[in-house]
Protein backbone atom coordinates (compact mmCIF):
# COMPACT_ATOMS: atom_id res chain seq x y z
CA UNK A 1 0.00 0.00 0.00
CA UNK A 2 0.98 3.19 -0.42
CA UNK A 3 0.05 5.02 2.50
CA UNK A 4 -1.11 4.04 6.12
CA UNK A 5 -2.77 6.60 8.54
CA UNK A 6 -5.10 6.60 11.44
CA UNK A 7 -7.88 8.96 12.53
CA UNK A 8 -9.85 7.83 16.10
CA UNK A 9 -8.24 4.39 16.17
CA UNK A 10 -9.92 3.85 12.91
CA UNK A 11 -7.13 2.87 10.06
CA UNK A 12 -6.88 3.65 6.42
CA UNK A 13 -4.79 1.74 3.87
CA UNK A 14 -4.32 3.15 0.52
CA UNK A 15 -2.34 3.79 -3.01
CA UNK A 16 -2.15 6.83 -4.18
CA UNK A 17 -3.38 6.13 -7.60
CA UNK A 18 -4.39 2.64 -9.26
CA UNK A 19 -1.64 3.68 -12.45
CA UNK A 20 1.15 4.55 -9.34
CA UNK A 21 4.71 3.24 -9.35
CA UNK A 22 6.47 2.24 -6.10
CA UNK A 23 9.93 1.26 -6.30
CA UNK A 24 9.70 1.51 -10.13
CA UNK A 25 6.81 -0.99 -10.49
CA UNK A 26 3.20 -0.03 -11.07
CA UNK A 27 0.79 -1.04 -8.79
CA UNK A 28 -1.06 -4.19 -9.71
CA UNK A 29 -3.50 -4.41 -7.26
CA UNK A 30 -7.15 -3.82 -7.64
CA UNK A 31 -8.08 -2.86 -4.14
CA UNK A 32 -7.08 1.03 -4.09
CA UNK A 33 -8.64 1.67 -0.76
CA UNK A 34 -9.32 -0.45 2.84
CA UNK A 35 -11.12 2.04 5.16
CA UNK A 36 -12.19 1.32 8.88
CA UNK A 37 -15.92 3.22 8.17
CA UNK A 38 -16.55 2.79 12.08
CA UNK A 39 -15.89 -0.27 14.80
CA UNK A 40 -17.96 -2.81 13.06
CA UNK A 41 -17.84 -1.62 9.23
CA UNK A 42 -14.71 -1.78 6.79
CA UNK A 43 -15.33 -0.28 2.96
CA UNK A 44 -13.03 -1.03 0.01
CA UNK A 45 -12.59 1.20 -2.76
CA UNK A 46 -11.68 -1.07 -5.92
CA UNK A 47 -9.46 -0.04 -9.22
CA UNK A 48 -11.96 -1.61 -11.46
CA UNK A 49 -15.18 -3.61 -11.23
CA UNK A 50 -15.02 -7.01 -9.27
CA UNK A 51 -18.07 -9.18 -9.03
CA UNK A 52 -16.20 -11.82 -7.89
CA UNK A 53 -14.98 -9.81 -4.44
CA UNK A 54 -17.46 -10.66 -1.89
CA UNK A 55 -16.54 -14.28 -2.38
CA UNK A 56 -13.10 -13.93 -2.49
CA UNK A 57 -13.02 -12.16 0.74
CA UNK A 58 -14.87 -14.95 2.05
CA UNK A 59 -12.25 -17.33 1.28
CA UNK A 60 -9.74 -18.56 4.81
CA UNK A 61 -6.98 -16.75 3.15
CA UNK A 62 -8.22 -13.84 3.70
CA UNK A 63 -8.99 -14.02 7.39
CA UNK A 64 -8.70 -11.23 9.44
CA UNK A 65 -5.57 -10.89 11.15
CA UNK A 66 -4.78 -8.43 13.79
CA UNK A 67 -2.73 -5.53 12.37
CA UNK A 68 -0.20 -5.72 15.41
CA UNK A 69 0.88 -9.17 14.23
CA UNK A 70 0.97 -8.30 10.90
CA UNK A 71 3.39 -5.77 11.70
CA UNK A 72 5.04 -8.05 14.28
CA UNK A 73 5.81 -10.73 11.93
CA UNK A 74 6.48 -8.55 8.58
CA UNK A 75 4.07 -10.53 6.40
CA UNK A 76 6.77 -13.46 7.55
CA UNK A 77 5.54 -17.13 7.41
CA UNK A 78 4.81 -17.16 11.02
CA UNK A 79 1.39 -15.91 9.26
CA UNK A 80 0.87 -19.79 8.45
CA UNK A 81 3.34 -21.40 11.01
CA UNK A 82 1.56 -19.56 13.91
CA UNK A 83 -1.52 -18.18 12.77
CA UNK A 84 -4.12 -15.92 14.91
CA UNK A 85 -7.93 -16.37 14.61
CA UNK A 86 -10.69 -15.95 16.03
CA UNK A 87 -12.18 -19.47 16.04
CA UNK A 88 -13.51 -21.79 18.78
CA UNK A 89 -10.07 -23.20 18.71
CA UNK A 90 -6.34 -22.34 18.30
CA UNK A 91 -3.50 -23.96 17.07
CA UNK A 92 -1.49 -26.33 19.61
CA UNK A 93 0.52 -28.30 17.35
CA UNK A 94 1.38 -28.89 13.27
CA UNK A 95 3.16 -32.27 12.81
CA UNK A 96 3.61 -31.22 8.99
CA UNK A 97 2.10 -34.70 6.49
CA UNK A 98 1.28 -36.18 10.34
CA UNK A 99 -1.12 -34.17 12.22
CA UNK A 100 -2.69 -30.67 13.26
CA UNK A 101 -3.42 -30.43 17.34
CA UNK A 102 -5.92 -27.55 18.10
CA UNK A 103 -6.68 -27.10 21.49
CA UNK A 104 -9.84 -24.55 23.19
CA UNK A 105 -9.83 -20.79 22.93
CA UNK A 106 -11.65 -20.23 26.66
CA UNK A 107 -11.59 -16.99 24.94
CA UNK A 108 -13.85 -17.23 21.96
CA UNK A 109 -16.71 -14.65 21.78
CA UNK A 110 -19.95 -17.73 20.49
CA UNK A 111 -20.49 -21.36 22.15
CA UNK A 112 -17.80 -22.25 23.34
CA UNK A 113 -15.82 -26.01 21.72
CA UNK A 114 -17.51 -29.35 23.80
CA UNK A 115 -14.02 -30.95 23.53
CA UNK A 116 -10.49 -29.31 24.77
CA UNK A 117 -8.61 -30.95 21.96
CA UNK A 118 -9.11 -31.59 18.29
CA UNK A 119 -6.97 -33.37 16.15
CA UNK A 120 -6.94 -33.71 12.34
CA UNK A 121 -4.30 -36.78 10.96
CA UNK A 122 -4.10 -37.60 7.50
CA UNK A 123 -4.12 -41.37 6.22
CA UNK A 124 -4.16 -41.87 2.02
CA UNK A 125 -5.47 -45.49 2.70
CA UNK A 126 -9.65 -45.09 2.80
CA UNK A 127 -10.17 -48.82 4.23
CA UNK A 128 -7.96 -47.54 6.99
CA UNK A 129 -9.51 -44.21 7.60
CA UNK A 130 -13.10 -46.65 7.82
CA UNK A 131 -11.42 -49.24 9.78
CA UNK A 132 -10.08 -46.72 12.70
CA UNK A 133 -13.61 -45.42 12.63
CA UNK A 134 -15.69 -48.74 13.01
CA UNK A 135 -12.89 -49.32 15.90
CA UNK A 136 -14.07 -46.08 17.66
CA UNK A 137 -10.08 -44.80 17.17
CA UNK A 138 -11.53 -41.36 15.60
CA UNK A 139 -14.20 -39.84 15.21
CA UNK A 140 -14.87 -39.13 12.26
CA UNK A 141 -13.31 -39.23 8.79
CA UNK A 142 -13.22 -37.48 4.97
CA UNK A 143 -13.32 -38.64 1.80
CA UNK A 144 -15.32 -42.14 2.06
CA UNK A 145 -14.48 -44.43 -0.53
CA UNK A 146 -17.66 -45.01 -3.05
CA UNK A 147 -17.33 -48.83 -2.05
CA UNK A 148 -17.30 -47.87 1.66
CA UNK A 149 -20.74 -46.12 1.32
CA UNK A 150 -23.17 -48.99 1.91
CA UNK A 151 -20.83 -50.33 4.36
CA UNK A 152 -20.99 -46.66 6.54
CA UNK A 153 -24.96 -46.60 5.58
CA UNK A 154 -25.44 -49.83 7.24
CA UNK A 155 -23.85 -49.80 10.21
CA UNK A 156 -26.16 -48.51 13.06
CA UNK A 157 -22.84 -46.84 14.85
CA UNK A 158 -22.29 -44.58 11.82
CA UNK A 159 -23.30 -41.48 9.85
CA UNK A 160 -22.72 -41.03 5.95
CA UNK A 161 -22.92 -37.50 5.41
CA UNK A 162 -23.61 -36.43 2.00
CA UNK A 163 -21.96 -33.04 0.84
CA UNK A 164 -22.25 -30.46 -2.44
CA UNK A 165 -19.25 -30.48 -4.33
CA UNK A 166 -17.95 -28.01 -5.85
CA UNK A 167 -15.40 -29.49 -8.00
CA UNK A 168 -13.86 -30.86 -11.10
CA UNK A 169 -11.66 -33.45 -12.37
CA UNK A 170 -9.75 -33.36 -15.69
CA UNK A 171 -7.67 -35.16 -17.90
CA UNK A 172 -5.09 -32.72 -19.16
CA UNK A 173 -2.68 -32.16 -22.27
CA UNK A 174 -0.01 -29.40 -23.00
CA UNK A 175 -0.98 -28.42 -26.59
CA UNK A 176 3.41 -26.89 -27.23
CA UNK A 177 4.38 -30.75 -27.28
CA UNK A 178 3.66 -33.48 -29.89
CA UNK A 179 1.43 -34.91 -30.70
CA UNK A 180 -0.83 -32.53 -28.85
CA UNK A 181 0.19 -29.59 -30.77
CA UNK A 182 -2.38 -31.14 -33.23
CA UNK A 183 -5.83 -29.70 -32.24
CA UNK A 184 -8.10 -33.07 -33.94
CA UNK A 185 -5.73 -35.31 -31.50
CA UNK A 186 -7.11 -33.52 -28.45
CA UNK A 187 -10.54 -33.60 -29.47
CA UNK A 188 -10.51 -37.57 -30.55
CA UNK A 189 -9.09 -38.27 -27.11
CA UNK A 190 -11.61 -35.94 -25.64
CA UNK A 191 -14.32 -37.84 -27.89
CA UNK A 192 -12.52 -41.38 -27.07
CA UNK A 193 -12.69 -41.43 -23.16
CA UNK A 194 -16.22 -42.63 -21.80
CA UNK A 195 -16.06 -40.72 -18.84
CA UNK A 196 -19.90 -42.03 -17.71
CA UNK A 197 -18.17 -45.21 -17.14
CA UNK A 198 -15.85 -44.07 -15.48
CA UNK A 199 -18.13 -42.22 -12.92
CA UNK A 200 -20.29 -44.88 -12.95
CA UNK A 201 -17.68 -47.11 -11.84
CA UNK A 202 -15.45 -45.03 -9.73
CA UNK A 203 -17.24 -41.94 -8.21
CA UNK A 204 -19.70 -41.91 -5.47
CA UNK A 205 -23.38 -42.09 -6.03
CA UNK A 206 -24.51 -38.48 -7.38
CA UNK A 207 -21.43 -37.70 -9.12
CA UNK A 208 -22.04 -36.40 -12.73
CA UNK A 209 -20.21 -36.61 -16.09
CA UNK A 210 -19.29 -32.81 -15.96
CA UNK A 211 -20.86 -31.10 -19.50
CA UNK A 212 -18.47 -27.81 -18.96
CA UNK A 213 -15.16 -26.99 -16.57
CA UNK A 214 -16.79 -25.22 -14.09
CA UNK A 215 -19.59 -27.26 -11.39
CA UNK A 216 -23.06 -25.76 -13.24
CA UNK A 217 -23.99 -24.44 -9.25
CA UNK A 218 -21.74 -21.46 -10.08
CA UNK A 219 -23.42 -18.47 -11.97
CA UNK A 220 -22.58 -19.11 -15.83
CA UNK A 221 -20.63 -22.01 -15.55
CA UNK A 222 -22.69 -23.86 -17.80
CA UNK A 223 -23.19 -21.69 -20.44
CA UNK A 224 -22.77 -22.28 -23.89
CA UNK A 225 -21.55 -25.47 -25.67
CA UNK A 226 -21.23 -28.75 -23.50
CA UNK A 227 -18.78 -31.02 -23.55
CA UNK A 228 -17.58 -33.68 -26.27
CA UNK A 229 -20.00 -36.61 -25.73
CA UNK A 230 -18.31 -39.83 -25.57
CA UNK A 231 -18.25 -41.51 -29.72
CA UNK A 232 -15.36 -43.76 -30.21
CA UNK A 233 -15.95 -44.18 -33.73
CA UNK A 234 -16.11 -40.49 -34.30
CA UNK A 235 -12.95 -40.54 -32.19
CA UNK A 236 -11.00 -43.14 -34.41
CA UNK A 237 -11.79 -41.24 -37.29
CA UNK A 238 -10.94 -37.88 -36.07
CA UNK A 239 -7.46 -39.44 -34.52
CA UNK A 240 -6.60 -41.05 -38.51
CA UNK A 241 -7.62 -37.68 -40.01
CA UNK A 242 -4.86 -35.98 -37.58
CA UNK A 243 -2.46 -38.47 -39.01
CA UNK A 244 -2.19 -41.23 -36.69
CA UNK A 245 -4.44 -44.15 -37.70
CA UNK A 246 -2.71 -46.71 -35.43
CA UNK A 247 -2.46 -44.45 -32.71
CA UNK A 248 0.67 -43.41 -30.91
CA UNK A 249 2.59 -43.63 -27.71
CA UNK A 250 2.51 -41.35 -24.45
CA UNK A 251 2.16 -41.48 -21.02
CA UNK A 252 -0.64 -40.76 -18.19
CA UNK A 253 0.90 -38.88 -15.31
CA UNK A 254 -0.95 -38.12 -11.47
CA UNK A 255 -0.63 -38.54 -8.37
CA UNK A 256 -1.34 -41.11 -5.75
CA UNK A 257 -3.07 -38.58 -3.67
CA UNK A 258 -7.15 -39.52 -2.84
CA UNK A 259 -9.07 -36.02 -3.30
CA UNK A 260 -13.24 -35.24 -3.46
CA UNK A 261 -12.22 -34.90 -7.35
CA UNK A 262 -10.39 -37.92 -7.77
CA UNK A 263 -11.05 -40.25 -4.86
CA UNK A 264 -9.84 -43.31 -6.68
CA UNK A 265 -6.94 -42.56 -8.72
CA UNK A 266 -5.06 -45.41 -9.16
CA UNK A 267 -8.14 -47.09 -10.85
CA UNK A 268 -9.32 -44.13 -12.83
CA UNK A 269 -5.53 -43.99 -14.09
CA UNK A 270 -5.91 -47.74 -15.58
CA UNK A 271 -9.26 -47.23 -17.07
CA UNK A 272 -8.01 -44.01 -19.00
CA UNK A 273 -5.03 -46.14 -19.89
CA UNK A 274 -7.57 -49.42 -20.78
CA UNK A 275 -10.14 -47.40 -22.75
CA UNK A 276 -7.44 -45.14 -25.02
CA UNK A 277 -6.42 -48.48 -25.73
CA UNK A 278 -9.54 -50.38 -26.86
CA UNK A 279 -11.09 -47.24 -28.50
CA UNK A 280 -7.72 -45.06 -30.20
CA UNK A 281 -4.92 -47.64 -30.18
CA UNK A 282 -2.59 -45.32 -27.98
CA UNK A 283 -0.44 -46.96 -25.82
CA UNK A 284 -0.48 -44.95 -22.35
CA UNK A 285 2.54 -45.76 -19.81
CA UNK A 286 1.20 -44.64 -16.48
CA UNK A 287 3.71 -42.57 -14.51
CA UNK A 288 2.62 -42.52 -10.99
CA UNK A 289 4.79 -39.63 -9.21
CA UNK A 290 5.22 -37.83 -5.98
CA UNK A 291 2.94 -35.01 -5.46
CA UNK A 292 5.12 -31.97 -4.97
CA UNK A 293 6.86 -33.44 -8.18
CA UNK A 294 4.05 -33.73 -9.65
CA UNK A 295 2.35 -30.33 -9.63
CA UNK A 296 5.54 -28.46 -9.50
CA UNK A 297 5.97 -30.24 -13.06
CA UNK A 298 2.35 -29.92 -14.63
CA UNK A 299 2.54 -25.46 -13.14
CA UNK A 300 5.85 -25.35 -15.07
CA UNK A 301 4.69 -27.33 -18.22
CA UNK A 302 7.05 -30.10 -18.32
CA UNK A 303 4.26 -33.06 -18.55
CA UNK A 304 4.60 -33.63 -22.39
CA UNK A 305 1.72 -36.58 -22.28
CA UNK A 306 -1.66 -36.59 -20.55
CA UNK A 307 -1.91 -35.86 -16.71
CA UNK A 308 -4.65 -36.25 -14.27
CA UNK A 309 -5.65 -33.47 -11.80
CA UNK A 310 -9.50 -31.16 -11.20
CA UNK A 311 -10.03 -28.07 -8.95
CA UNK A 312 -12.49 -27.64 -5.79
CA UNK A 313 -13.49 -24.01 -5.69
CA UNK A 314 -11.70 -22.09 -3.35
CA UNK A 315 -14.62 -19.61 -3.98
CA UNK A 316 -17.89 -19.96 -5.73
CA UNK A 317 -17.35 -17.54 -9.18
CA UNK A 318 -16.20 -18.61 -12.74
CA UNK A 319 -12.85 -16.70 -12.06
CA UNK A 320 -11.47 -19.34 -9.55
CA UNK A 321 -12.33 -22.11 -13.03
CA UNK A 322 -11.60 -20.43 -16.01
CA UNK A 323 -8.89 -17.34 -15.16
CA UNK A 324 -7.40 -20.09 -13.02
CA UNK A 325 -6.70 -22.85 -15.56
CA UNK A 326 -6.63 -20.15 -18.83
CA UNK A 327 -6.52 -16.37 -18.14
CA UNK A 328 -3.27 -14.74 -18.65
CA UNK A 329 -1.72 -15.21 -15.29
CA UNK A 330 -2.96 -19.22 -15.40
CA UNK A 331 0.23 -21.58 -14.83
CA UNK A 332 1.98 -23.39 -17.94
CA UNK A 333 -0.10 -26.32 -17.29
CA UNK A 334 -1.94 -26.68 -20.85
CA UNK A 335 0.92 -24.32 -22.59
CA UNK A 336 0.92 -21.07 -23.98
CA UNK A 337 -2.67 -19.05 -23.80
CA UNK A 338 -4.67 -18.47 -26.21
CA UNK A 339 -5.07 -14.73 -26.89
CA UNK A 340 -8.97 -14.74 -27.64
CA UNK A 341 -9.58 -16.77 -24.52
CA UNK A 342 -7.63 -14.78 -22.23
CA UNK A 343 -9.15 -11.41 -23.71
CA UNK A 344 -13.46 -12.56 -23.36
CA UNK A 345 -12.38 -13.65 -19.69
CA UNK A 346 -10.68 -10.36 -18.68
CA UNK A 347 -13.64 -8.80 -20.07
CA UNK A 348 -15.93 -10.86 -18.30
CA UNK A 349 -14.20 -10.90 -14.75
CA UNK A 350 -14.38 -6.58 -15.30
CA UNK A 351 -18.55 -7.09 -15.66
CA UNK A 352 -20.85 -5.87 -13.09
CA UNK A 353 -23.71 -8.54 -12.90
CA UNK A 354 -24.24 -12.04 -13.96
CA UNK A 355 -26.74 -10.92 -16.85
CA UNK A 356 -23.32 -9.08 -18.19
CA UNK A 357 -21.22 -12.00 -17.76
CA UNK A 358 -23.20 -14.79 -19.07
CA UNK A 359 -22.28 -14.05 -22.89
CA UNK A 360 -19.02 -14.06 -22.44
CA UNK A 361 -19.01 -16.81 -20.14
CA UNK A 362 -20.73 -18.89 -23.44
CA UNK A 363 -17.74 -17.75 -25.45
CA UNK A 364 -15.49 -18.49 -23.11
CA UNK A 365 -16.88 -22.05 -22.87
CA UNK A 366 -17.24 -22.49 -26.18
Amino acid sequence: MGGVTTTNDLMVASVKACDAEYAGQKYAGLIKEIAAVDKNTVKFTMCAPDPAFPSKVAFSSFAIEPSEYLEKTGGTGDLLEKPIGTGPYMLDTWAKGDSITFKRNDNYWGTKASAATLIFRWSTEAAQRLLELQSGTVDGIDNVAPDDFDTVKNDTNLQLIERPALNVMYVGMNHTAAPFDNEKVRQAIAMGIDRDRIVKNFYPAGSEVAGFFTPCAIPNGCAGEEWYKFDAAAAKKMLADAGFPDGFETELAYRDVVRGYLPQPNQVAEDIQAQLKENLNITVKINKMESTAFLDAASAGQLKGLFMLGWGADYPDQTNFLDYHFGAGANDSFGKKFDDLTKVLKDAASQATDDKRKPLYEQANA
